[in-house]
């Protein structure tokens, strides 16, 4: 049996992501062959992920987010900047929200298509050789590199997320080059398998990352610029404690449509 539904897409950044309101459970027992389906760029609509948004008790909504190969994600920083968006389409909230994602709470402000985003408190950052290891509601590796444009990322992103360290759980890798006041960000994100024009995530854990590596402590804003745009990170770094930590960027509608899909 068919049944069509109704679903926008939205991009932060070149980050792009599929948003469907969920609130009356229109879909119920999601698959993961249904996600892969929905976000796949031939025969499907075509994203970096899903995005469901569901009430949730107390809290404005709910951000459920499946990664493009059909698996529940962790955080997605791009993406909980466009769901804000859209659930101000949608007339749930006006210019500022509190609203539930996998990793707990957080708070938003939202003008025209700017959205900042408030994002988990980080307190450990490892080491894997010259590389950074941090969890900004997601796993990054962040590793520096020389002449960025040229470097072949999913080579390389491939080989790390995929090495002895990280293959069970998966990594993203993130590589950076120094550009101007801010650095020049490309991803391979885990979940997509692939490059993708922007990472929220990623773009914090870069800015934290290189904050450590240049020694800068106190409030700090980064200008971290993807493929797909410019994106800003802040936060209060005190040593390697990073809080009050908010991703700055891009968040556009870009069409809506209905789709047919099986259940």
């Amino acid at each position: 049996m068919d049944q069509k539904i109704k679903f926008h897409k939205y991009q932060g950044a070149g980050n792009d992501f599929i948003l469907i309101d969920n609130r009356d459970k229109v879909l119920n027992n999601i698959s993961n062959a249904l996600v892969k389906h929905l976000c796949d760029r031939r025969f499907g609509i075509g994203a970096d992920g899903l995005m469901l948004l569901q009430n949730t008790n107390e809290l404005d909504f709910e951000m459920v987010y499946f990664n493009s190969d059909g698996r529940e994600g962790s955080m997605c920083g791009n993406g909980g900047r466009c769901i804000v968006a859209f659930a101000r389409d949608l007339g749930i909230i006006k210019d500022k929200t509190v609203f539930l994602a996998v990793d707990g709470e957080h708070y938003a402000t939202i003008q025209r298509e700017q959205v900042k985003l408030g994002m988990t408190d980080v307190n450990e950052i490892q080491k894997d050789g010259e590389a950074y290891v941090l969890h900004t509601g997601s796993p990054h590796y962040v590793t520096k590199a020389n002449n960025l444009t040229q470097l072949d990322v999913y080579q390389q992103g491939y080989a790390i997320r995929n090495n002895s360290t990280y293959r069970q759980d998966g990594i993203n890798v993130n590589f950076v080059e120094k550009e101007g006041a801010g650095y020049f960000l490309r991803t391979f994100e885990r979940g997509v398998e692939n490059e993708t024009y922007a990472c929220g995530t990623g773009a914090t854990a870069v800015a934290m990352a290189m904050a450590i590596e240049e020694d800068l402590n106190g409030p700090l804003e980064i200008p971290i610029r993807a493929l797909g745009g410019q994106l800003y990170v802040s936060f209060e770094k005190n040593g390697q404690r990073f809080t009050n930590v908010i991703l700055k960027g891009p968040a556009n509608f870009v069409y809506e449509g209905f789709i047919a899909i099986s259940l």
